[in-house]
């Protein structure tokens, strides 16, 4: 796995995935200003701790507002399991975002079903394969709200 110490000397996991840390590297190299969209879509990086080595990871993912909060989620391209990044948050939910060119700690928490029922539709039009994705699983596709941490 490729490792980039994103200036903080910690030496975050970039994801595994080559295209995904390809990207991830643009976006963070570029201080934000390339590699920000996914298909159309907008991204950011989500840098969070695994839950058994509790190294910090990186990985991008396409992401949505809710007034000031940002939100991702789980599909894992219609996958049966919850993508590792998911895991990993739900066992530490203080994560760390770049959205653009800015840099924030943000908390992490699965939003309840009335909460994804509110905001789904906006999600599927902001990227359409995400309905595909829940009707391919049985797996009720968390969508995790990012609020940033002042200070």
């Amino acid at each position: 796995m490729a490792q980039d110490d994103n200036g903080t000397g910690t030496g975050t996991v970039i994801s595994p995935t080559s295209w995904v840390a390809d990207q991830a590297r643009l976006y963070e190299e570029s201080g934000g200003t390339e590699g920000t969209t996914m298909q159309g879509a907008p991204c950011l990086l989500l840098d969070y701790r695994g839950r058994r080595t509790g190294q910090w990871r990186r990985t991008v993912l396409i992401y949505d507002r809710d007034g000031d909060d940002y939100l991702i989620v789980a599909s894992y391209g219609g996958s049966d399991r919850h993508p590792q990044w998911y895991l990993n948050i739900q066992a530490d939910p203080e994560v760390r975002l770049r959205v653009g060119t800015e840099r924030f700690a943000a908390r992490a928490e699965t939003l309840s079903p009335q909460e994804k029922a509110r905001v789904w539709p906006h999600l599927v039009e902001l990227f359409a394969p995400y309905e595909g994705y829940q009707k391919t699983t049985e797996r009720d596709i968390p969508v995790v709200r990012l609020t940033r941490i002042e200070g």
